[in-house]
């Protein structure tokens, strides 16, 4: 069975989660040209995936 062998320190272990952020959906560029942000009714026009 695999043991460590010394203890993980406090340090180590927070470089390890260093990359475990939340990333930020960022807004796209719809047909007729307005930024929405993803999965969101565009609210100029009232669509959502080319669909009233």
């Amino acid at each position: 069975m695999a043991v460590p062998k010394r203890r993980t320190s406090k340090t180590r272990a927070a470089k390890r989660r260093t990359h475990y952020t939340i990333t930020l959906k960022r807004p796209i560029k719809d047909k007729d040209g307005t930024w929405k942000m993803p999965h969101h009714i565009n609210p100029n026009t009232g669509e959502y995936k080319s669909e009233e």
